[in-house]
């Protein structure tokens, strides 16, 4: 489905991507992990459109989209995104707030509503629709983040740490719902620090190190390689 080859992002001297290759099939959850630092959301950006790339080509369905312009070109080829610092438009409700991610795909407010309510009612906050987004828990603002990825009718979805800032209880229930994401036919592209929800979700996993890719195979795998255990834990314990 998606496909990046030797892509690279360069910020003067710093190398912050360095030729890093990697594919995504279609219904697979596929999770991005690695120290602080280590690229992982440079490389979301790059997928995006928000940074252009150094060198290298990303291919999307067979199609190269690293030569796209802009974000919202990114989003009509189908590839939906959320944000790690999620920052809802507070003084709006919560369908408003995921009707601006269907905006991206239609100029129609019935079908713009109608796409926002269903995104919201597979994330769990149908109930909320009313609700001014700056009262909502974080919780909630996460799947609300999620909902308005979700109203662009992507077919791969990136999500940068939804779990972050979540409570053990709310990460349980985050987990099932990302799940039913994939059920429901959306590609899953994930980063995550939270390492037991990463193993449990993930059917392979992608380790970058220094924006080099240092490991990448089934979290069985992953986790019983000797150099994704040097970077992250400093050696064998």
């Amino acid at each position: 489905m998606l496909e990046a080859k030797k892509i690279c992002k360069h910020f003067e001297g710093l190398k912050a991507v360095n030729d890093v290759s990697f594919t995504i099939e279609k219904g697979e959850i596929l999770g991005l992990i690695g120290p602080n630092g280590a690229g992982k959301t440079t490389i979301f950006n790059m997928i995006a459109a928000v940074f252009p790339l150094t060198s290298g080509e990303i291919y999307f369905n067979g199609k190269l989209i690293s030569n796209l312009k802009k974000p919202s070109d990114v989003c009509k080829a189908g590839i939906g995104r959320t944000f790690q610092v999620v920052k809802p438009f507070g003084g709006m409700t919560v369908l408003e707030n995921v009707m601006v991610g269907a905006f991206n795909v239609t100029n129609s407010v019935s079908e713009a509503t109608e796409k926002a309510m269903k995104a919201m009612d597979q994330v769990g906050l149908l109930r909320r629709k009313d609700m001014l987004a700056k009262n909502l828990t974080v919780s909630d603002r996460k799947r609300l983040e999620v909902a308005r990825a979700l109203a662009t009718e992507p077919q791969l979805l990136l999500l940068d740490e939804v779990m972050a800032g979540l409570n053990p209880t709310e990460v349980e229930e985050i987990i099932p719902l990302i799940r039913k994401i994939r059920d429901d036919g959306i590609t899953i592209f994930m980063i995550e620090h939270i390492m037991a929800s990463m193993m449990a979700l993930s059917d392979r996993i992608l380790v970058l190190h220094h924006g080099e890719k240092l490991a990448e195979g089934t979290p069985a795998e992953v986790t019983s390689n000797e150099k994704v255990i040097e970077a992250y834990l400093g050696g064998k314990h």
